[in-house]
């Protein structure tokens, strides 16, 4: 006899669309099998067997994240199936910012009301998110927790865990005076700054079905704009050159992001022109956010800044662009107190 408990779900919970919602999701984490899984879906561990083949010193590399209140618009939009590359996107990038390779990401959702159909569709976005990052999705949870969410919404989060030969890991011990600072294009927000972009905008439902002439489509839509997940156009760059630091630019923008790549002495100097620019930015500005705020809390159309030698500039712009993101040199690392400028 299947699982059910009655009294359960007079409290709320049902477990049998827990079942329901399992089986619906198989066929997207399928699309995520990589060699190194081992089992499927049901076990109470996900396992994954690393090829350690021409590693000398393996390094684990884990992250974790969620999605924010980015969440907050596919709840208005009732669209969810790309807010899961958002998840995948947060982790796998900072993991991939060290040099490491993502091997395995698991997702917890957390819901209001078990809605089987829904919760496949945010797991097809998480499974979209470990393809697009090479990595595969080996487990996850769904829980049913009524009262704690309003009715219709949920919460996402995920954890990634990549391998990098201790080597080849990147870190700001590598950066110095003199190295080029390379900026990856963005796709929009990503998945940062909603709060304060809920606020200035007034979101509601039916300003998110405004089209936006500047933006060539609804608000809604350039705002549910899925996160770039850069690991495979970090791999074609990495096979050219050596990077010397790589910055993930999420929460915090430029200046917090940024120096996390340097060590002490050294600053980095931007060049505002050669920066890409994003119609929604302004959007959201409008006159009323300060501008070193703006970069303080957005990506402004960079979604990763990377430190490589001078030399290998050109190089490295090149394999980028051969990996299909758009990428530019946009600064310079120069001696002084650990910071950003950001120069007009």
């Amino acid at each position: 006899m299947e699982s059910f408990s009655e009294s359960y779900k007079h409290a709320g919970v049902d477990v049998t669309a827990g079942y329901k919602a399992v089986e619906l999701m198989k066929a997207h984490v399928a699309r995520t099998n990589i060699p190194g899984v081992i089992g499927g879906l049901g076990g109470f561990g996900g396992m994954f067997a690393p090829d350690l083949a021409g590693v000398k010193e393996p390094v684990l590399v884990s992250g974790v994240d969620g999605v924010g209140t980015k969440l907050k618009i596919a709840f208005a939009m009732d669209k969810h199936d790309t807010i899961g590359i958002d998840c995948v996107a947060m982790c796998a990038n900072d993991v991939a910012c060290s040099g490491a390779a993502p091997l395995f990401f698991l997702d917890y959702i957390a819901v209001a009301k078990n809605v089987p159909e829904r919760v496949a569709e945010i797991v097809a976005g998480v499974a979209e998110g470990c393809v697009q990052a090479g990595c595969a999705l080996i487990g996850g949870e769904t829980a049913e927790m009524p009262g704690m969410y309003a009715a219709g919404e949920y919460d996402l989060a995920g954890f990634c865990v990549g391998l990098a030969d201790k080597a080849k890991i990147t870190d700001c011990d590598n950066v110095s005076a003199g190295d080029v600072l390379i900026g990856v294009e963005s796709s929009g927000v990503h998945s940062n700054g909603f709060s304060l972009i809920r606020k200035v905008l007034n979101i509601t439902p039916e300003r998110l079905s405004i089209r936006v002439d500047d933006l060539g489509k609804t608000l809604g839509e350039e705002l549910l704009t899925p996160t770039k997940i850069y690991v495979k156009a970090l791999q074609a760059m990495c096979k050219a050159v050596r990077p010397n630091g790589i910055a993930h630019i999420t929460g915090g923008g430029f200046y917090e992001n940024i120096p996390r790549m340097l060590p002490e002495g050294l600053r980095a100097r931007l060049e505002k022109a050669a920066l890409p620019t994003k119609p929604i930015f302004a959007v959201i500005q409008n006159g009323s956010i300060p501008e070193r705020d703006m970069y303080n809390t957005f990506n402004m159309g960079v979604g990763l800044v990377i430190a490589v030698a001078k030399a290998d500039a050109d190089k490295a712009v090149a394999a980028l662009g051969g990996a299909g993101e758009k990428a530019s040199v946009i600064g310079e690392v120069v001696a002084g107190e650990r910071g950003v400028d950001i120069c007009e």
